[in-house]
């Protein structure tokens, strides 16, 4: 089954304008947007993603929930970061983790960003907006010293619309998955994943104190369960830690 793809030479967020659009009309579940340049990308905590025109992948997908509880919302973070990393490893990245939440690196560089956003009908998740920012054909960062793309790091140009649809099938077939003995075996793999896990790592809280830890995994929530020193654990939300590294 083919998705309806919606190609944009601009837009400031494929986000808004997929979720514009669900407003104007009924869409099928897996309708992407996809733009060239995308004016005003956003990251975690409000960063902004900075993309060279036709050059990078800048999509957003539709996804219909079947009544998935908000409280698991964070499994959707893991399914879309396990669905790239399989696509990018069947391109032979290297050294492939995932940046707690949803940062996917190669070694230390962030090759692709993920910004999810839920539309909540009660206290279930209706419709989820996924926010695929892909760096693969761009080959200089400047402003940005831990980006890298799919050239960079295999050294030759990639056909993004072949990428896509590779993303957009391994998506539909890693949310057949989201059923309850799937997400057990997808948690693990996510957990397996994370970046730094079980290694000494420094983080800085909100306060602004740095201190040292070990990431030991996430929690169902969502949040980083990190040892302490005296092997106390604790849990962190996403605007309560940083890793430093």
């Amino acid at each position: 089954m083919h998705s309806h793809i919606v190609k944009l030479d601009a837009t400031d967020s494929t986000n808004v304008y997929l979720k514009d659009l669900m407003l104007s009309r009924t869409l099928d579940d897996f309708t992407v947007v996809v733009t060239k340049k995308q004016r005003k990308g956003r990251g975690q905590r409000g960063t902004s993603w900075a993309s060279d025109e036709g050059k990078n992948l800048t999509f957003s997908v539709l996804k219909k929930m079947n009544k998935l509880p908000a409280s698991d919302q964070f499994l959707l973070s893991i399914y879309v970061s396990m669905a790239i990393y399989r696509v990018l490893k069947k391109y032979n990245v290297p050294n492939l983790s995932v940046k707690w939440p949803n940062d996917i690196l190669s070694a230390k560089q962030k090759i692709c960003g993920i910004l999810i956003e839920n539309v909540l009908v009660g206290s279930y998740i209706d419709t989820s907006i996924i926010g695929i920012g892909l760096n693969v054909n761009q080959t200089s960062f400047e402003k940005l010293p831990r980006a890298t793309s799919l050239k960079l790091i295999l050294g030759k140009s990639i056909d993004l619309d072949d990428l896509l649809n590779t993303l957009i099938e391994e998506l539909k077939n890693t949310f057949l998955q989201l059923d309850p003995l799937s997400i057990d075996a997808m948690y693990k793999n996510y957990v397996t994943t994370l970046f730094r896990k079980d290694k000494p790592s420094t983080f800085r809280d909100k306060d602004q104190n740095l201190f040292m830890g070990f990431i030991r995994k996430v929690d169902r929530s969502g949040k980083l369960i990190v040892a302490l020193e005296d092997n106390e654990l604790r849990a962190f939300d996403l605007k309560e830690i940083e890793l430093l590294y």
